[in-house]
């Protein structure tokens, strides 16, 4: 008997899950099964990746969701790059709202996603299409992230996890002062990366706003 194909999916929305389960279902009717894990927040996807019993096949995950700040989950990316490390062999998938260049090049860089979707391009033929080229090993990028992947701008920033671990804790209202209580870096470190963050976003204005606000334009957070 042929060995079910295991599938995890981390979605907040209900909908969504409806969706992938119908795709799921087309392709049982050609006689492939599958083994399905749902979860709908960073917490319980984080604990379906750790308590698995054997490697996922396939993970769809949904970019935003309830994070899960005490392990550094704080996106559907995070749970995707522990995945990757806890299971490299296999294919992720990853649904986003986000449309900005940088995001989807950091998602490209960091992740290298077996497909990237973005929610406005997703419609049930687009996502059979997209399930079908990645379970026979290709590869899918909607139309919106492939026309975004052609432009130049923003193409040159890059940072690093801790870099968007301090504007991410900004956005959430923690004092620079108060940021080593939650990042492993000494304050004269984290206001040295503060000072380059703001070079490499080019943020204009010179509060924690300003720079919180570029960053949410330019897609870091």
């Amino acid at each position: 008997m042929t060995k079910p194909t295991k599938i995890l999916i981390v979605d907040d929305h209900p909908f969504i899950i409806q969706a992938y389960r119908n795709a799921l279902d087309k392709y049982s009717l050609k006689g492939l099964q599958f083994e399905v894990t749902q979860a709908n927040n960073c917490k319980t996807g984080y604990e379906s990746i750790k308590e698995a019993k054997s490697p996922f096949d396939v993970a769809f995950f949904d970019f935003s969701m309830p994070e899960y700040a005490e392990k550094g989950i704080f996106s559907g990316e995070d749970l995707a790059a522990l995945l990757k490390t806890e299971m490299p062999n296999c294919k992720i998938i990853l649904l986003t709202m986000h449309t900005e260049l940088l995001k989807i090049n950091n998602i490209i860089k960091n992740i290298n996603p077996s497909g990237l979707i973005i929610k406005n391009d997703l419609t049930f033929d687009e996502l059979i299409f997209a399930f079908d080229k990645i379970i026979n090993n290709d590869s899918y990028y909607s139309q919106t992230v492939i026309k975004l992947v052609n432009q130049a701008q923003y193409t040159n920033i890059e940072m690093d996890a801790f870099d968007k671990q301090i504007v991410f804790h900004l956005s959430k209202g923690v004092k620079t002062k108060d940021l080593p209580l939650y990042i492993p870096l000494s304050l004269s470190a984290i206001e040295n990366r503060k000072l380059k963050i703001r070079e490499v976003l080019a943020v204009k204005g010179e509060t924690d706003n300003d720079l919180i606000n570029e960053a949410k334009h330019k897609g870091v957070i």
